[in-house]
């Protein structure tokens, strides 16, 4: 019961995966159509100087912020014994939030609409850490 806490993380693990093979997919169609050269790339702001279709990039770096207190969440939850059915489920739904969010982000980028998403992972993910505490104090 203890590893179900891990299979959200291998699962959050797949949205990157995916979102960084759009990333890839959007950024070599793009530099192809408008005949760019790699080496065009070599400081750090001139892809967004070069490229338009950036969201898969901006989405592949928020997938590096918040998600990381859920990696290590899950860790210490599986690591402690402390797994409980309530925390998997919020586990899931938070990568669910997380993929919407990245699809948002990806594909019609309404602003509102994601935000709302990110908004629900985070408070979300702040309860499951707050859940956690609990069992830990218990």
């Amino acid at each position: 019961m203890h590893a179900d806490i891990l299979m959200p993380t291998v699962a959050m693990t797949a949205v990157i995966a995916v979102v960084w093979v759009m990333l890839y997919v959007n950024r070599i169609g793009e530099m192809k159509a408008k005949g760019i050269d790699t080496e065009d790339f070599k400081g750090p702001n001139n892809v967004k100087d070069s490229l338009e279709n950036i969201n898969a990039s901006d989405n592949f770096k928020n997938l590096f912020e918040m998600p990381v207190l859920f990696y290590v969440l899950c860790g210490f939850v599986a690591i402690s014994g402390l797994t409980t059915p309530a925390l998997v489920c919020m586990a899931w739904i938070y990568v669910g939030l997380r993929a919407a969010h990245s699809f948002i982000h990806i594909t019609y980028n309404r602003v509102m609409h994601r935000f709302l998403v990110y908004a629900l992972s985070t408070i979300l993910l702040f309860v499951m850490w707050g859940c956690f505490a609990l069992r830990l104090m218990a």
